[in-house]
């Protein structure tokens, strides 16, 4: 092989490089779903696409379904379900969750074990400014923004949104918020 033959792979294996790193640091990255506190929708072993963009110009919406740096350690990173936007109001009574008074119906937790929580009561709380109350879908099995380990989410820890799972193969789908959770606030 030739220099100006090996000097160009190089030079392409280089810009490969500092392309996935921006991509990675700045657009998109991979996360793997470890543990089943987001089950029914999401299983241990997923793998998602998480993008980091729309969070740099517009809020996170209620239901997004989002990647951030655990607080007590930042090297961490959990997957979760944003329930609670600045300034709402969360409440669960009887088992139930209660979004600034309304009741929400959580049809998209459904299952023998996911849907129930722990504890049958909680709150109120009040999601401060610049925070945002998560859960797992699995209720009963989620370290999330009802215990103080985790407890409100500040937004600058939010890594970014999961979009679509892509692996395994068979599972490939597009990650939506669910229309209960759209419905908060809008009626």
């Amino acid at each position: 092989m030739a220099k100006s033959q090996i000097r160009e792979y190089a030079e392409a294996l280089l810009v490969s490089v500092v392309l996935a790193a921006f991509i990675i640091l700045f657009i998109a990255q991979s996360f793997l779903v470890e543990g089943s506190s987001m089950e029914p929708s999401f299983h241990d072993g997923q793998r998602l696409m998480v993008e980091k963009v729309s969070y740099r110009f517009s809020d996170p919406k209620r239901g997004d379904v989002v990647v951030f740096k655990y607080p007590g350690d930042m090297r961490r990173r959990f997957i979760k379900r944003i329930i609670g936007l600045p300034g709402d109001e969360i409440t669960i009574k009887n088992g139930y969750l209660h979004i600034n008074g309304q009741r929400v119906e959580e049809n998209y937790i459904n299952g023998p074990t996911y849907g129930t929580y722990s504890a049958p009561t909680f709150g109120p709380v009040l999601v401060p400014e610049g925070h945002y109350f998560v859960l797992g879908d699995n209720r009963r099995n989620s370290d999330d923004s009802r215990y103080p380990d985790v407890g409100f989410v500040p937004r600058k820890n939010l890594v970014g949104r999961a979009m679509f799972v892509y692996w395994p193969l068979n599972q490939i789908s597009w990650i939506s918020i669910p229309p209960a959770l759209e419905r908060i606030g809008a009626e």
